[in-house]
């Protein structure tokens, strides 16, 4: 640069001004790149949408067992009641609180109907939720495996700007391709 408004461009920034008017090789990558980096992202959000998915309902499953399991609590509990009411039905020399024992020991029985029904239904829950959780996680090996292709997309497209080695933009177009199809697949 020279003073008085007079402005001389050195070798350099003549070449730069001139590659970038002409769109070389530099501009194709960075445009490239900036597609793959959005496809990228777009693949990500959706690998972190089944994984979030999948955990939820894996919780939710987990959640149905413990409840199931609290059932199952119940349900022993009363075993235990009625169990005693039996006994004390049979050891009992009053005939009045002997049959009293007996309903008692009945109610139990009809009490653990429905507690088992209840616990059944449950597991039942959880077994559903396990295999959504499952379900949702499906896609997520495809996912990322299609962006790992595109990670190694935007790598050979930078080295590709670096040795100036267009074949390598080939393999760049490849793993992209590659990657984005497998993106697709994981939501088919």
């Amino acid at each position: 640069m020279s003073e008085h408004g007079i402005h001389v461009h050195g070798p350099h920034d003549h070449a730069v001004e001139h590659a970038a008017h002409k769109g070389g090789i530099g501009q194709q990558v960075a445009i490239f790149t900036a597609v793959l980096a959005t496809v990228g992202a777009i693949v990500s959000f959706f690998g972190g949408d089944t994984q979030n998915k999948a955990m939820l309902y894996k919780n939710e499953a987990v959640l149905k067992r413990a409840e199931a399991s609290d059932q199952w609590n119940f349900y022993q509990a009363k075993s235990m009641k009625q169990n005693l009411a039996e006994l004390a039905a049979t050891i009992s020399a009053d005939p009045a609180k002997a049959r009293s024992y007996q309903a008692e020991a009945q109610r139990y029985a009809g009490e653990k109907k429905d507690i088992e029904k209840a616990a059944r239904g449950l597991e039942a829950q959880a077994q559903q939720f396990n295999e959504k959780s499952e379900h949702a996680l499906h896609p997520h090996h495809y996912l990322s495996i299609s962006m790992t292709l595109l990670q190694i997309a935007i790598a050979l497209a930078s080295i590709t700007v670096l040795t100036q080695k267009r074949w390598l933009l080939g393999g760049a177009a490849l793993s992209a391709f590659t990657g984005a199809v497998l993106g697709i697949v994981a939501w088919l």
